[in-house]
């Protein structure tokens, strides 16, 4: 689509409005202002109070719940603004979402399961948005085949990369992918780090078996001994699966194990089981601030890495319709 030559307008719902103000100061844009109203039923209301018509349109949310709003209450008041951008005339509207609730839940599990990936994906494509940007989801077949409209993902591979090299330089590294299902994602930053360091990365994966809630499987594959394990997953939750993976990964040799995830949910009992000794780091992104993380043992090893500027260059790109191929997945 050729668009007139304006400057993107960005928009932030309330409690993303930290994260977007990094983008917005990247790309040299203030946050368009806009109206949020609660009404006394529990219903919302989202406007734009200034004029959107031809414009180029991002509105940036991460959809993550935390006290006072759920996930589907952030979910459906995006919507609500979405909407009414794309009713005022808006040339294009983007979404982004840094993180893309219900990713997790991509295919049926289970007899009669909703595939709750493809259902949110209608309710974008309803509101009339032209294309969805988010990081490192679960499952990238799944994101992709979910959308209709322009299906954006970018790797958060890049910001992990500079952290390893500045925190171990000279190390032997392996890469580890706490279940087969990540191997892909493995291998994405293995190779990254090959090509960087221009020394061999090894590989490894941990069997995983989850059913009713209850987390099996016990053989590991990897020649890991003496090197520092990476740990990669797209999320951690309560960090069961990163946990008994890292410890896996010490009872193979490695020197050291380290958990590292784009998003950083750390609900229920995470504070505990990633305050393991085994754990000697925890590395995430800023998608999902780390309110969840009481002081102790997992605060002290925390690394949250910023990834407005990842998010920002790839708002940039789209608004020139440049290619986003060495920073994500290119449309």
């Amino acid at each position: 689509m050729n668009l007139p030559d304006f400057d993107p307008l960005l928009f932030a719902l309330a409690t993303s409005r930290p994260y977007a103000e990094s983008i917005a100061q990247r790309l040299g844009v203030a946050l368009a202002p806009h109206e949020e109203r609660v009404f006394e039923d529990g219903e919302h209301k989202c406007r734009p109070l200034v004029n959107v018509r031809g414009r180029d349109v991002y509105v940036v949310h991460s959809l993550y719940g935390e006290p006072g709003q759920s996930v589907n209450d952030k979910l459906i008041r995006m919507l609500s603004l979405l909407g009414a951008i794309r009713d005022a005339g808006a040339g294009r509207v983007t979404a982004v979402t840094p993180l893309l609730c219900y990713a997790r839940k991509d295919r049926k599990s289970q007899p009669r399961d909703p595939v709750m990936t493809r259902y949110v994906a209608a309710l974008f494509e309803a509101v009339g948005v032209d294309g969805l940007l988010t990081l490192d989801v679960h499952n990238l077949a799944a994101f992709q085949n979910a959308f209709r409209c322009s299906s954006i993902h970018l790797d958060a591979g890049p910001l992990f990369v500079e952290w390893i090299l500045r925190t171990f330089p000279g190390e032997a590294l392996a890469v580890v992918s706490p279940d087969a299902g990540g191997m892909k994602r493995a291998e994405r930053l293995r190779r990254r780090l090959a090509e960087s360091t221009a020394r061999p990365v090894a590989s490894g994966f941990a069997e995983k078996y989850r059913a009713g809630g209850v987390v099996s499987g016990e053989a590991f594959v990897g020649e890991i001994e003496g090197c520092v394990a990476i740990v990669l997953d797209d999320l951690i939750a309560t960090g069961t699966t990163m946990t008994r993976t890292i410890e896996a990964c010490r009872h193979h040799g490695a020197k050291a194990a380290v958990a590292v995830a784009t998003h950083g949910l750390f609900v229920g009992q995470a504070a505990d089981v990633l305050g393991a000794d085994a754990v000697a780091k925890v590395v995430v992104t800023d998608t999902v601030p780390p309110f969840r993380v009481p002081a102790g043992p997992l605060q002290a090893k925390l690394e949250v890495l910023a990834s407005g500027p990842l998010v920002a260059e790839a708002v940039r790109r789209l608004h020139a319709n440049e290619s986003l191929l060495d920073i994500g997945q290119d449309d």
